[in-house]
């Protein structure tokens, strides 16, 4: 009885040390979404042009996983950003890895470690979550090596964040949709990865500003889906039967979204479906008159201006600690309208 007694004590205490570890990490994490950030025309206007270095660059990005269509566009964005910065006469090596998946965190640690021990110069880094890559940031950092979060899976240790708002993912959408129902029904949110930072301020966004600004919008729903498209789909499908008078479904992201079409589909209902990203099904599905609405963050300018902001920092010019990347609603009314028209996109000028 004894041993049981001292085994059960050890695993509270236990418990409790891994709890208070879980905690201390959440509440030093930082969040961008707090932080009075800056726009790429504000930095251009205030720094001027790139400068350009006559020595060899070797920088590295990570993002989550390239089964997303998203970090594919990201991937593309800084390789065209790289590209472009060798024209002026910047000599770069860009290196741009994935783990298998998204929930793959040891794998994401891993490609940043190796990055590390090869010597890369600068790391553009999108991670898996708040906390896996820390330990990858504090040895780069002891090394030299300049760091930037892209995106999203904020880390605390970070020197800087280039990025979209993502609270203002959820609260765009909560937006467009009262519009859409003058400010009534019954709405359902589809998150991502519970420890995910988009999945947590985009969430907040919509809840936040629906009950604010909709009361008569009432969340009847909210389920976890870790990006994945089939079990946003599977959800979906039990909600639609449990709420026949269902308004709308949020997904955090478009894969899920596209599942949640899906179901929506086969039940032969009108159901607003909305999501996050903008990638390219998502588009052709709102043409198609299905997804209706999503918030694109273009991450192909997104990728351009964080190899900007990667030079700028190497060339010895104070970036911002954040800095927002451009992000707009798309719907039938805009799907076909240029990106750079959309965002105002400007090239950079080099020295």
């Amino acid at each position: 009885m004894m041993k049981k007694t001292i085994k059960f004590i050890s695993s509270l205490v236990l418990s409790s040390v891994v709890f208070g570890a879980l905690t201390n990490i959440s509440a030093q994490s930082f969040n961008p979404d707090n932080e009075d950030g800056k726009t790429i025309e504000e930095v251009r206007s205030e720094l001027g042009s790139i400068p350009i270095l006559d020595k060899e660059l070797v920088l590295g990005g990570v993002a989550k996983a390239f089964e997303n269509e998203y970090w594919r566009t990201l991937k593309e964005g800084m390789e065209l950003g790289a590209k472009k910065a060798s024209e002026k006469g910047y000599k770069i090596k860009f290196d741009m890895r994935a783990p298998q998946g998204e929930s793959d965190e040891q794998g994401q640690l891993s490609i940043v470690r190796d990055m590390i021990n090869k010597g890369y110069n600068g790391l553009l880094l999108s991670p898996i979550s708040d906390a896996n890559l820390v330990p990858g940031v504090e040895d780069a950092l002891k090394k030299g090596i300049d760091v930037i979060n892209v995106n999203d899976g904020i880390i605390n240790v970070t020197p800087a964040f280039v990025g979209p708002k993502a609270i203002q993912n959820g609260e765009e959408l909560a937006k467009w949709l009262i519009e859409k129902t003058g400010g009534k029904g019954k709405v359902a949110i589809v998150m991502g990865m519970p420890k995910a930072f988009a999945a947590r301020q985009r969430t907040e966004g919509f809840e936040k500003y629906l009950a604010k600004n909709a009361p008569d919008l009432e969340i009847v729903e909210k389920q976890n889906a870790d990006w994945d498209r089939g079990k946003a789909k599977d959800i979906a499908d039990i909600w639609i039967k449990k709420h026949p008078d269902l308004t709308a479904i949020f997904a955090n992201n478009d894969t899920m979204a596209l599942g949640v079409q899906e179901a929506v589909n086969g039940s032969g209902k009108d159901i607003l479906v909305m999501g996050v990203d903008g990638i390219g099904e998502a588009y052709e599905s709102i043409r198609k008159g299905e997804l209706d609405a999503t918030v694109d963050s273009f991450p192909l300018y997104k990728g351009q201006i964080a190899i900007e902001m990667m030079l700028r920092k190497k060339a010895g010019q104070e970036i911002p600690y954040v800095l927002w990347t451009p992000q707009a609603v798309i719907d039938s009314a805009n799907v076909d309208k240029p990106a750079e028209e959309i965002i105002g996109w400007q090239e950079p000028t080099f020295e």
